[in-house]
């Protein structure tokens, strides 16, 4: 037998195993009134609200909901009212620029907009028919008591369009299935040994692959969530001890914004022996995992990803044979990418990148033909990253896409590159990553002018108009010229090298 796979699965159990168990634990400290705390059978009814919602406006089967937000429990309804319903969630950057939004709004065919109110007027600006800002009419939009049409789960039906920042200036927008992110939820739980036992707390943008699959893993375990609206230290470590924190996802800047809060806190670090952490976006450095360990007393849990394999690739989780082996050394084997998860297969081709295979990977991207016959060639997923395998362990040890990553954030060179051309006094500019501490990799514009006396300040705040605030370079350095190639293309390898001298890897 047979029966479709969808998110739907992990609502159904936590309903009928846990009704009148704390599903979400709402952030309380945000523009529009928290929901719940909801019950799983409390939030299941909200969800089948926003489906009946989505019914009442004609959205059918397929149509996509565009939704702008910081983390909130509206926001993890909208996962299962509308995915769970057969349409399609467009989860977009809550950091993005007005014209940013506009471009994807307008990409995905979006028939609906819900936006944070914190983002009213930008969502203004879009001027979308059918806008509507959490939380002003809960019982519009999530209402209790209805009963959506039913819909027949088809596993290779997309789930989610996620919009991902890649070598080109204009976003890509990746098709999730519910097959891929089903796959990515269970197989990202089982390596974390998720339980019942588990109180969640959503450090990591909702928007960000779907959370890595957390609202989907821990839902179907009738786990806790807890919504935290803003990334902060302190907060962190409060809701950990006030909530029973048990794990924890985020870019490696959560980690140390958390060790720096850590500095300063009264009384024992919460979560001590209890905490899992897991980390992607960027490897750490040895010293932040050894201080995971020793100075908050949790656990350190590597993954390596994009968005378009749901994301989970790899995970590096310690194991009995480290059990010996000191902080360091351990902290040493952790800083790998990790070892294939359950049903992935990774190979390294002739010229270093790294390719898998694996029920999580896209099935397209939204309307672009070329750069999925590109992504998907010879029955590969290419990642653009490059990468050796040794021990059956992954190690990244560079990067073949014009990608930066900075506080887990992709930050696509060459959009940022087009947006600073647009300033009348720049003739030139190459943006590249250079390594960094806090944010992994620090977005760093080359800049040739046209001979005026133009200032680092007046170049922030010009980009401050055309990117979102991640995107912004945080370094800029004046060249009379730049490395090109014969045909005159950039040579960006070139250019980092400098700011990457003496370091075995060139990712950070």
């Amino acid at each position: 037998m047979e029966r479709p796979l969808s998110i739907n699965d992990f609502l159904r159990r936590a309903v009928q195993v846990y009704p009148d168990r704390v599903a979400v634990v709402d952030e309380p400290d945000q523009p529009a009134p928290p929901i719940g705390p909801l019950t799983w059978a409390g939030f299941d009814d909200r969800a089948k609200g926003h489906a009946a919602w989505l019914d009442d406006l004609g959205v059918a089967v397929g149509g996509r909901v565009a939704i702008i937000s910081q983390n909130s429990a509206r926001m993890l309804l909208s996962f299962y009212g509308c995915c769970g319903s057969g349409r399609v969630l467009v989860p977009i950057n809550f950091r993005l620029v007005e014209e940013e939004v506009a471009y994807i709004v307008e990409h995905s065919g979006a028939e609906v907009l819900l936006v944070d109110p914190e983002l009213a007027d930008l969502a203004a600006g879009l001027g979308h028919p059918r806008t509507f800002v959490l939380g002003d009419d809960d019982d519009l939009l999530y209402p209790t008591g209805r009963t959506p049409a039913p819909w027949v789960p088809d596993e290779r039906a997309t789930a989610t369009i996620n919009y991902t920042s890649g070598t080109t200036a204009r976003p890509k927008g990746v098709q999730l299935t519910h097959r891929n992110l089903w796959v990515n939820a269970v197989t990202f739980s089982l390596h974390l040994g998720v339980s019942d036992r588990d109180v969640y707390l959503h450090t990591l943008p909702l928007f960000h692959v779907n959370g890595w699959g957390m609202p989907f893993g821990l839902t179907g375990m009738g786990g806790r969530h807890v919504v935290l609206r803003k990334v902060d230290g302190a907060e962190i470590l409060r809701r950990i001890e006030d909530e029973g924190v048990t794990l924890l996802c985020g870019a490696p800047a959560v980690i140390t914004m958390v060790l720096e809060a850590a500095a300063t806190w009264e009384g024992p670090i919460p979560g001590r022996d209890r905490v899992r952490v897991v980390v992607a976006g960027a490897p750490p450095p040895t010293t932040t995992i050894e201080a995971v360990e020793l100075e908050l007393g949790w656990e350190f849990i590597q993954i390596y990803g994009l968005t378009e394999t749901s994301p989970v690739l790899t995970v590096n989780r310690s194991r009995a044979e480290y059990d010996e082996l000191t902080t360091h050394e351990r902290a040493r084997l952790l800083g790998r990418a990790g070892a294939p998860s359950l049903g992935t297969e990774l190979s390294v081709s002739p010229d270093g990148e790294v390719l898998a295979r694996s029920n999580t990977v896209l099935s397209s991207y939204w309307d672009n033909p070329a750069a999925t016959e590109e992504a998907l060639s010879d029955g590969w997923f290419h990642t653009g990253d490059g990468g050796t395998i040794e021990d059956g362990y992954l190690t990244i040890t560079d990067r073949k896409k014009d990608v930066i990553i900075s506080g887990g954030e992709n930050v696509s060179s060459i959009e940022v590159e087009d947006a600073l051309l647009h300033h009348p006094h720049i003739r030139e500019v190459a943006v590249i990553g250079i390594p960094d501490e806090r944010w992994g990799e620090l977005v760093t514009a080359l800049v040739v002018t046209d001979g005026t006396d133009l200032g680092a300040d007046e170049i922030i705040t010009f980009a401050r108009e055309h990117l979102g605030g991640y995107k912004i370079p945080r370094r800029i350095e004046f060249r009379d010229e730049l490395a090109r190639t014969a045909t005159g293309k950039l040579q960006k390898a070139k250019l980092r090298e400098p700011f990457w001298a003496g370091r075995e890897r060139k990712v950070h």
